[in-house]
């Protein structure tokens, strides 16, 4: 039976009026889980009007309060961890393992919240002149949204969320419409922590919700996760309208591999970075670049590890990775490989043909036995192609699929020459027993975010993650102390106190002397 998934606005799950829906599935088996409402931009436009008006309390709202609600969500949330991991896995398809992880990266980002007295606290200077202090402080923006991708439904909103409500500001979400369940799961933890209604408020839709959010003169500022194109739509489109935009497009990771690298450990990072969440992930490693002699080993290494992999329903004990998110995103990325196959790239393993490893079926069953998830699910296995090169689709484009390409270097000058013309610039890793050269490239390379023999080198909570060029618009990254800054602006009070005694009409320029 089809389960309808909804608003939630002024504290409550609302019905949508549009008359639209859209499918949700369950990507292990193909089978549609539910429909989820799409909101037009009448809908939109009473979910902002809800959020302006709590904003308006909101923002009166003691820190200590606030910090005492974000204390008590984040209890919550870790109380909820297991129960919304499932959630995930049932519309994502990711492994239960790797949602509850990904849970726990959001709740990373509440704990920092939770600190906002700390973290709003101004400067103050005492007799800047005569009988003057200045001082500054950060106020909230008002309304702020949203807009989050598929392949984090829980751990993207909460990177904004977060930050955006501790700071004195009404956010409202437009998650995915492939996975929205975990949305409404935040929204009622929100609401049990305290959190007063119309503060927090999800909006289910497409492009319709989407333009009209970013159209609201009262959205003062929106935050993206997505792709490069949707990413510069958004963030010319807001910044037009006056709002403040940060908008995170997609990435093309790479991860060089030094010849003096510890090759296991290169190997198992390959895999794990290249492979979890299928590949669905922004900080993915999808391009490796061997150099000089390495390359042959390192290849024959990650080839050997592959048939360890067990594919198949997230949810199913013993699964290492699970689907993709669509069909269509499926046949998208076997697209990708027979691409990649015509251009002359060699497949050593090849996905399409079903995971090396074999699939563990939906009912628990003996891993490769087939079942449920080998003849429903959205399935590409775990693939890698060697001699790759720049002028390929599978170097050029964003795959978002466990994909991993291989590229050779003859020299560290040429394998940094590569990463840094890559018009993506999200995450890199370099793979090294050599500190100088570990230090070398921190230096060289043109990339926001740099692993040193870390693979996925995302920032803790109390850092910021975004990426360069073509990986981020806007001019802050996301959560950690840059979340606050884009979530309030500035204010600097020149205060006087006045004494009768001194008082005089001075009609020239102000001085500090």
């Amino acid at each position: 039976m089809s389960t309808r998934i909804s608003h939630w606005v002024d504290g409550t799950v609302t019905a949508g009026t549009s008359g639209r829906t859209a499918p949700v599935y369950n990507p292990a088996t193909g089978l549609r889980s539910g429909d989820v409402d799409l909101a037009s931009a009448a809908e939109v436009q009473r979910a902002v009007a809800s959020a302006t008006g709590a904003a308006r309390e909101w923002r009166s709202t003691s820190l200590s309060r606030r910090s005492a609600i974000l204390f008590a969500f984040r209890q919550l949330l870790h109380d909820a961890t297991d129960d919304l991991a499932k959630v995930i896995t049932a519309e994502h398809g990711k492994v239960l393992s790797d949602a509850a992880a990904e849970v726990g990266r959001g709740l990373e980002n509440v704990e920092y919240a939770c600190g906002v007295p700390e973290l709003l606290k101004g400067g103050f200077s005492e007799q800047v002149s005569t009988g003057i202090d200045v001082y500054s402080i950060r106020q909230p923006l008002g309304v702020v949204a949203g807009i989050t991708p598929f392949n984090f439904p829980a751990m993207v909103p909460l990177w904004m969320a977060a930050n955006a409500i501790a700071c004195g500001n009404a956010f409202v979400l437009k998650p995915s419409e492939k996975d929205p369940s975990a949305s409404l799961v935040l929204a009622e933890l929100w609401k049990r922590a305290g959190l007063p209604d119309g503060v927090f408020t999800v909006v289910q839709g497409d492009r319709v919700a989407v333009d009209a959010l970013i159209e609201h003169p009262d959205v003062a500022a929106i935050s993206f996760v997505g792709s490069t194109p949707v990413a510069r739509s958004i963030y010319e489109r807001g910044t037009a309208r006056g709002k403040r935009v940060q908008a995170l497009g997609g990435a093309k990771n790479h991860m060089l591999v030094l010849p003096d690298a510890d090759l296991d450990l290169a190997a198992d990072a390959a895999v794990s970075a290249a492979y979890g969440a299928a590949g669905e992930r922004c900080m993915a490693i999808s391009v490796a670049v061997a150099v000089g002699g390495i390359g042959d080993r390192f290849v024959e290494a990650i080839a050997a590890r592959i048939p360890k992999l067990q594919i198949g329903d997230g949810a199913a004990p013993g699964t290492d990775m699970g689907p993709l998110i669509t069909a269509e995103h499926r046949d998208k990325v076997a697209g990708y490989i027979a691409a990649g196959e015509k251009s002359g790239a060699k497949v050593v393993v090849d996905g399409r043909d079903g995971p090396a490893g074999g699939f563990v079926p939906s009912d628990g069953g003996t891993p490769g036995s087939g079942g449920v998830a080998a003849e429903g699910g959205f399935f590409v296995g775990a693939t890698l192609l060697d001699g790759v090169t720049p002028d390929m689709s599978v170097y050029t484009d964003e795959i978002f699929g466990p994909v991993l390409a291989v590229v050779r270097a003859d020299t560290y000058e040429e394998a940094i020459e590569l990463i840094n013309a890559n018009p993506f610039a999200n995450g890199t890793a370099i793979f090294t027993r050599d500190g100088g050269a570990a230090r070398r490239f921190q230096f060289d390379v043109e990339v926001g975010m740099v692993g040193i023999n870390v693979p996925i080198p995302t920032p803790v909570a109390y850092y910021s993650f975004g990426g360069w060029r073509n990986s981020l618009f806007g001019d802050t990254h996301m959560y950690g102390p840059e979340g606050v800054t884009f979530y309030t602006r500035g204010k600097v009070v020149t205060s006087k106190w006045p004494d009768p005694a001194t008082s005089t009409i001075d009609l020239g320029f102000p001085t500090t002397r």
